[in-house]
């Protein structure tokens, strides 16, 4: 990938992406912050939420993708779907809290309808889309609901976040001929902390052995506040702590004495789509 993008094949590119644009202001404050001010390179915006339109007003020059929702995960704070799918519902009128609510309620057709309108929307409120990728995991984990995911990413010429030890599942849906063969990008490497752990520990351990070509590293960063901590009761400290991780300049440093080169996912979309 680093060569499609012109460098060197053994230069190191790393990504380094905010999940839950938009979900709160909480997460809109700490992510806006880090990608103006600290480490981090590129955001996913989650539509549907309640402070998505306020973080696509004050974002739209900043390197932004789509975090494809399906969910509505925290029991006190919950939003529901685009198109208003019957499907794409609970009983109470929201998106599912589970992904496995997800799979066994959601037409797959009405889920294709509603990441088509979670894109367009963001497209419609003036974001340059860099990429999509998929909340919970949702569209990467069944084989029925990746071809869906494959589909938006060639109907957008947009890159997707894909995890690529997932491509040594048995009876994986994915391998990297298949992603070529339908001219889809994504990056060579991807590194998520273990969930409930900070990220500080896997950036400082990880990134500096991180292998040639481009890899992305996902934080869920958000301002500490009342309103964080009234809806997500048990993973706050853990995305406090991931905002302050992000604005520290020792990360930066560190990045930087390694050699590691920083960018987002628009040079990767715009090698796809030239490719295309």
């Amino acid at each position: 990938m680093a060569q499609s993008l012109g460098y060197a094949p053994d230069d190191r590119l790393l990504i380094v992406n905010c999940d839950d644009f938009g979900s709160s202001r909480s997460a809109n404050l700490a992510i806006e912050r880090s990608l103006r001010e600290g480490a981090a390179t590129s955001a996913t915006l989650m539509v549907p939420c309640p402070w998505a339109r306020l973080a696509a007003k004050s974002s739209s020059d900043l390197d932004i993708g789509v975090h494809l929702t399906l969910t509505s995960e925290y029991p006190a704070y919950r939003w529901p779907s685009l198109t208003g799918a019957a499907s794409l519902h609970d009983k109470d009128g929201y998106l599912p809290m589970t992904t496995q609510e997800v799979w066994a309620r959601a037409d797959l057709a009405d889920v294709e309808r509603e990441c088509v309108a979670q894109i367009d929307c963001a497209l419609d409120w003036g974001i340059d889309v860099t990429h999509i990728d998929s909340h919970m995991d949702i569209l990467q984990l069944d084989r029925n609901y990746f071809a869906v995911y494959m589909r938006l990413a060639r109907r957008y010429g947009l890159p997707v976040r894909l995890c690529r030890s997932s491509f040594e599942w048995p009876f994986s849906a994915m391998s990297q001929s298949k992603l070529d063969e339908a001219g889809i990008v994504t990056t060579d490497g991807f590194i998520a902390p273990p969930w409930g752990e900070e990220a500080r520990g896997t950036l400082f351990r990880r990134v500096p052995r991180i292998a040639s070509g481009v890899t992305e590293f996902v934080v869920h960063p958000a301002a500490d506040s009342e309103e964080l901590r009234a809806y997500d009761t048990e993973y706050a400290d853990l995305r406090v702590a991931d905002a302050l991780c992000l604005t520290d300049p020792a990360l930066k440093s560190m990045i930087a004495a390694c050699g590691i080169r920083t960018i987002g996912y628009r040079p990767l979309r715009d090698a796809m789509r030239g490719r295309a």
